[in-house]
């Protein structure tokens, strides 16, 4: 979230972002309601300033054997005062809270301003677009042909936007994992962590997941318990309500898990195979760095991201996310879109964002310089390095043969047992 403070002392900056974003929210009810609060914070503690004095005077008196009669009936009504107020102070602190947790992050300046994703940016292109003889088809198409996808079964058993992974396409998930998790940890540098995939309210809070999305979410009935959108929640709340030492920064942290989406808003998009489904693979990144490098931490993230790519040989642009559609945490974020020749479309494969102080404000994790005496916020950066059913879906289509088979990727094959082609 923004620092009170600083939406109170920048309103028209603020009011600029929510402007860029196309935000609905009217900064004016905001800055009533804060007014308000701190009109009634003045008239409490002059009221308890008045308190003390009467409380002072009585004494005085008591002890001088005047009667306090007429001030002990005045701090009365004081007490009744003040009690009423404190009453209204909460509420307003609860709207206050409300109002400040529902401001979206400041657009960093580089951002592009615009509507929607067609104002996107592209910043790079990596590779080429292979070229076919045939007419190349889509991944759903040819996994259910090949036996590894069975979208039939899995709504079967559950509903739709699910999908049983069988055979082949079983082992190449689990390889994609594998493949993921040790180019991060062994050549990126990244620390695996398998964090757990149902996470408390106060988390999703922190990485602002909460309050504002909770319909995106799966709530655990009866409880204060949510299904993981992303590993970046469990991960990012690991040092909630903590203080790192300067020394300790950066922090890099990936982590492969499960991920549950209701896709709320979705309906109708992307209906047939595995580009949106409720529940998917993902390996995450998360960075908690120094504010002065976190943008250049940024760009290394992003290239950490794509090297999974590159050495897949996915060819893939990166865009910059214009503000209208910046995620409503992040103040840059870069889309990594890769080619699927079946769908004549680049689709997003990953978003690596920069949050700047925003998540850590909201999760209370600040770092300590050297020798400062007061601590600070640090930054906090993740992306997804990959989403494994959309790297699968990639791959099926890149490198899908006239004849309906799929050479597996060099570099993919001792993940699979020296797997070279998927055939009929």
């Amino acid at each position: 979230m923004l620092d009170i403070k600083f939406v109170r002392s920048n309103t028209h900056d603020v009011r600029d972002a929510l402007r860029k974003r196309r935000s609905s929210l009217d900064l004016d009810q905001f800055l009533a309601i804060d007014q308000k609060r701190r009109d009634l914070l003045l008239e409490v503690e002059d009221l308890k300033a008045n308190r003390n004095q009467a409380s002072g005077e009585i004494s005085r008196r008591k002890k001088t054997g005047e009667s306090a009669d007429d001030l002990l009936e005045e701090l009365g009504a004081m007490a009744t005062r003040i009690k009423a107020l404190d009453e209204k102070l909460k509420d307003i602190d609860e709207q206050t809270l409300e109002w400040i947790m529902s401001i979206p992050n400041v657009p960093h300046p580089s951002v592009p301003e615009g509507n929607d994703e067609s104002s996107n940016v592209q910043v790079k292109m990596w590779g080429q677009k292979p070229a076919f003889d045939f007419q190349p088809k889509e991944h759903w198409e040819l996994g259910t042909a090949l036996g590894g996808l069975d979208f039939e079964t899995a709504a079967k058993i559950t509903g739709s936007r699910f999908v049983i992974l069988k055979g082949w396409a079983a082992r190449m998930e689990r390889a994609l994992i594998s493949f993921m998790l040790d180019v991060q940890t062994r050549e990126n540098g990244y620390n695996e962590v398998m964090p757990p995939v149902i996470v408390n309210r106060e988390s999703l809070m922190g990485t602002g997941q909460l309050p504002k999305f909770e319909e995106d979410l799966f709530h655990l009935e009866n409880t204060n318990y949510y299904l993981i959108p992303t590993a970046e929640v469990p991960v990012t709340n690991i040092y909630r309500d903590e203080t790192l030492a300067e020394s300790q920064l950066p922090v890099t942290i990936c982590a492969f898990t499960p991920c549950f989406r209701s896709e709320a808003g979705s309906y109708g998009k992307d209906t047939k195979g595995m580009i949106r489904q409720h529940q998917f693979d993902k390996v995450e990144l998360v960075r908690f760095v120094h504010p002065d490098s976190s943008y250049a931490e940024l760009e290394k993230l992003l290239g950490h991201a794509e090297s999974i790519l590159q050495k897949l040989g996915l060819h893939y642009r990166v865009v910059t996310l214009c503000s209208g559609d910046l995620g409503f945490s992040s103040a840059k974020t870069y889309d990594i879109e890769v080619w699927l020749p079946g769908q004549n479309k680049y689709r997003e494969i990953s978003s690596c964002s920069n949050f700047e102080d925003f998540q850590a404000r909201r999760a209370g994790i600040r770092f300590k310089p050297a020798g400062a005496k007061k601590s600070r916020l640090v930054h906090t950066l993740n992306g997804s390095g990959l989403a494994v059913g959309r790297t699968m879906v990639a791959i099926l289509e890149n490198y899908q043969q006239a004849d309906g088979s799929i050479i597996v990727p060099e570099i993919l094959r001792p993940y699979l047992g020296g797997l070279e082609r998927i055939g009929m």
